[in-house]
């Protein structure tokens, strides 16, 4: 586990996470959904009347984080492999003597430690959507407003053909909401665990079945059909989720780099007193954008880990659940913060979009080669055309090279040529396609 109280407390941590999620993936946060799943459990005893009424309310009254001390629990986890073993030690200790017999009965640990873990992540995913949903906002708020702005598009790192800036936002308002609603439905896919030692409630008896019902029902979780000691289903989901946040984000985040690079320009960050350098008085860095693109480089290798982590033996593992808890929280980390980093930087943003017009009239109307050749093919066929326009376009200028050919002008006139060089008339579907990515936007919140 993580040495410090806090993910966000280190020198480093601050730079990647976000503190209203860190605030529920640190210590005393696992530790308080340690204990949670302890109450719940007698709790559902007693409800099915398996434990005492009294016993459950001791052992309840015990289950306070502010009672233990998580440093001295990671501590004496070494001994054990988990920390549920040292810290059922100690609330056992903790509660009244007629009572401490019904102390974590009928679980294992990896019970407790499944449930508290599902718990968690649970509650981090709280802020975590409430970001996303700021990003989303902020997408569409940019889609709308540069609906028809237009942008030279570019592919293989190259000018290309005419699109609009709102279209760009739409891809990154499409990907933002497509992550957050798996997220969210991942999140609510985290079940507890009750299976006791290899997944059969014997030490229950006949209640085992319904103690696990109504322990899920305490704690807000789903109940599964059985225990998943060993089918990890739930977390892969939850991983592949995560990932695709990071991917989201980091999507857009590397789109905002590019286009604020200086020979580019189209774009800026916001926010004052960002982006200095420690050497260059003159520079401002894009730190969200860097901050986003660096977690989303992380993530794939967490993700990987869980996935290898699932393939686990017999009904318990051997180091497979172990192997979770870090890459779980590491995640949920860097979701966190690069949910909040995309929703500040997309909000913030700054658009210039006579800088863009600049960059897509820089070719002299090379990026509308495609435009010129449609509508020169019916008349020549489509490789034919394709050739002539290239030929045109080797020349030092384009529309000069376009009106001096025969061949071309033989088909089009100045005026059709001129009218082919104009971006807005090669913008294709782009307005239908922003408007439905904003449709289903806003079909997505209701």
């Amino acid at each position: 586990m993580r040495p410090s109280s806090s993910p966000s407390d280190g020198l480093l941590s601050g730079l990647s996470g976000n503190p209203d999620v860190d605030g529920e993936l640190d210590d005393p946060a696992l530790l308080r959904a340690l204990l949670d799943a302890e109450a719940a459990l007698a709790r559902a005893g007693a409800d099915a009347g398996v434990l005492p009424a009294r016993a459950a309310d001791a052992i309840v009254a015990r289950c306070h984080a502010e009672r233990y001390d998580p440093a001295a629990l990671g501590r004496a986890a070494d001994a054990a492999g988990n920390p549920v073993v040292p810290l059922v030690r100690e609330l056992t200790a903790a509660v009244p003597g007629p009572a401490r017999g019904w102390v974590h009965h009928g679980a294992t640990s990896q019970d407790i430690m499944d449930t508290a873990l599902s718990l968690v992540v649970v509650r981090a995913l709280g802020p975590v959507l409430r970001h996303l949903d700021e990003a989303v906002a902020a997408a569409a708020r940019l889609a709308d407003t540069h609906r028809d702005t237009v942008l030279v598009g570019r592919t293989l790192g190259q000018q290309a053909a005419p699109t609009t800036f709102g279209l760009t936002a739409a891809g990154w308002l499409t990907g933002l909401t497509q992550a957050r609603d798996r997220l969210r439905q991942a999140g609510d896919g985290q079940p507890a665990q009750l299976g006791g030692a290899v997944g059969t409630l014997a030490a229950l008896g006949p209640a085992g079945p319904e103690i696990a019902a109504r322990f899920a029902v305490r704690l807000g979780l789903p109940a599964p059909a059985l225990p998943w000691h060993t089918r990890r289903q739930p977390r892969l989901d939850l991983a592949a989720a995560l990932g695709g946040l990071l991917t989201a984000t980091g999507k857009v985040a590397l789109d905002v780099g590019l286009l604020a690079r200086t020979e580019i320009g189209e774009v800026a960050e916001g926010g004052t007193g960002r982006g200095g350098s420690s050497a260059m008085p003159h520079k401002r860095n894009p730190v969200d954008s860097i901050l986003i693109g660096a977690a989303a480089r992380r993530g794939p290798g967490l993700v990987a880990t869980l996935y290898a982590a699932a393939v686990q033996e017999h009904e318990r593992a051997a180091g497979g659940w172990h192997a979770e808890w870090e890459p779980l929280r590491d995640l949920l980390h860097l979701a966190g913060g690069a949910g909040g980093r995309c929703a500040r930087l997309l909000a913030g943003l700054r658009v210039d979009p006579g800088r863009m017009r600049a960059n897509l009239d820089a070719t002299g109307g090379r990026v509308l080669a495609e435009a010129v050749a449609a509508r020169l093919a019916p008349a020549v066929g489509r490789d034919v055309a394709h050739d002539l326009v290239a030929r045109a376009a080797a020349a030092p200028a384009f529309r000069a090279a376009l009106l001096a050919d025969p061949e071309i002008r033989a088909h089009l006139s100045g005026t059709e040529i001129d009218e082919a060089l104009d971006p807005y008339r090669w913008l294709g579907s782009a307005g239908v396609f922003v408007d439905r990515a904003l449709a289903a936007a806003r079909a997505a919140q209701a």
